[in-house]
This record gives C-alpha cells, structure tokens and sequence, in this order.
C-alpha cells in the first residue's frame, strides 16, 4: 500500500473522529445529566415504555447518562413553603381576611406518578385549590372571635388535615399549616379584645372569689377541729383525773432543790398547797 493511500486513510479518519467529537459534544448536554443534592428525577423513553414510573427507576442524586432521544424531568423533593393571602365568610357571614402559610412536599417514590397525572406545577393545579377549598370550609364553621383568638389552633389542624387527606392521593405531602394572621373589621376587632378583657377581668375576680372560700372554709375546718378536740379533752377530765395530775406535780416540785414549804391538804379539792421563798 502506497504511502498517499495511508495518508488518505488517516486523513478520513481524522475527519470522522473530529465529526464524531462535534456530535457527541452537541449531544452532550442532553446525554450527560446531574441530579442535584434534594432532587429526583423521571426519564421519559418515547421509544420504549413511556414514562418510567417504577420507584427503582427514578433517578437520584449525581451524574446520569440518558440515552439523548429520552428526556429527564426534574423534581425538588425537598420540603418547601407556600404562602396564601384570601377573604372568607365566617359562621355568622362577616368577611375575615387570612394570610396562611403552608409546607409540602412531593412524595420521593411517586414523582413518576404525580408527573405522569399532574405535571411540575402541581403546587398551582392541586395545593394551592385544595388549601383554599379547606380554608372556607372550615371558617364557614365558627365565629370571627373563635378565629381571632380561643380556636386558631384548632382551625389550623382542621384545614391541614382536610387538605392532607385529598392531596395524598395526588402523591403530594402537606406537613403542617399555619394562620400567621387574621384581619377583622375594626369595629368587630374593638369589641373582640374589649369582650376578652372583661373575660379575663371576670376570670381574675372569680379566681379571688374561690381562693377567699377556700381560705374561709379552711378557717371553718380547723375551728371545728379545736372544737372537738376540747370538747374531747373536757370529757376526759375528771375530779379525780385532776387530783392525781396535781399529786404528781406536787411530788416532782418537791424533789427538786429549790427552797419551799408544802401544806398538805390546803389547796381547793384538798390538793397540796405550795409556798415558795
């Protein structure tokens, strides 16, 4: 073989390696791809099954090599926060603005699922409807000053658990919902914080009312206590009982050493009189 065939040869093969290079960096960016840290992905397969949406299949965090006539949808599964400002008629139909706050999340394992049903933008199609469909449902039930102050938790795990039981089966997580706040009227505002202040004035008096009683009947208690005890002591006494505790008083004064005279029998009842110096 002549040296200008070999030369042609490389030459050919030079030109189709410096196309093959051109083409695989064309086709680099839809061939490599990087799932980032909190993120999942689904392969779409035209030439295949579809969307894959087997759990094994779905694609973690780092570097993947997808076949470039297939297309990978990226979703953050990280949980992430979602705020919703709207006007609701509470029970008695008095308009009460609320700004909620709610967390959510894609569940990991059902993002082929939820892609395949909703789409990426299921905060908008499915969340943010069903917060707000919950959110006048359960207001609807009670009164602004419920709202305003003594049911706020309580209304709060009621919308989160009517929201997270139909958003579960669109395979999205709700975590917890929050009121941040609530705007009344002003006038039905005044007379909100002007009722719970006599309330809370009532509350005090009642609390000093009950402790007095409770000292009163305490005072009661031990009175009738020192009652029957004397009444019991006073029983117990008797002439006699009495004569002998003087005898063995008058017995211990008189072995003791200090200077006195004992006249026996001259006392009230007969017990011994003692005259001291």
């Amino acid at each position: 073989m002549s040296q200008a065939a070999n030369q042609g040869k490389l030459i050919s093969f030079g030109v189709m390696a410096f196309f093959a290079l051109v083409v695989l960096l064309t086709l680099s960016g839809s061939i490599f791809k990087t799932i980032a840290p909190g993120e999942k992905g689904v392969v779409f397969k035209p030439f295949g099954i579809g969307l894959d949406k087997a759990p094994e299949n779905l694609k973690g965090e780092g570097f993947h090599i997808i076949a470039p006539w297939n297309t990978l949808f990226r979703y953050d599964i990280r949980t992430k926060e979602a705020f919703e400002k709207m006007s609701v008629l509470s029970k008695n139909g008095l308009t009460i603005d609320v700004e909620l706050s709610y967390r959510y999340q894609p569940m990991p394992n059902k993002i082929g699922e939820l892609h395949g049903e909703i789409g990426v933008d299921y905060l908008n199609i499915i969340v943010k409807p069903e917060i707000r469909s919950a959110t006048r449902e359960v207001i609807g039930r009670y009164l602004p000053e419920e709202l305003y102050s003594t049911k706020r938790e309580i209304i709060q795990s009621d919308i989160a658990k009517s929201t997270r039981e139909k958003i579960a089966l669109k395979h999205i997580i709700l975590d917890d919902v929050l009121i941040r706040e609530v705007a009344l009227p002003p006038s039905l505002k005044a007379a909100i914080e002007t009722k719970l202040e006599e309330e809370q004035v009532s509350f005090q008096y009642e609390f000093k009312l009950d402790r007095e009683r409770k000292e009163a009947e305490r005072k009661i208690i031990e009175a009738e206590a020192k009652a029957e005890s004397n009444r019991i002591l006073n029983a117990s006494l008797t002439d006699n009982i009495l004569r002998d505790k003087g005898i063995e008083a008058t017995l211990e004064l008189a072995n003791s050493p200090n200077a006195k005279v004992i006249v026996v029998g001259g006392g009230d009842e007969g017990l011994p009189l003692i005259l001291g110096n």
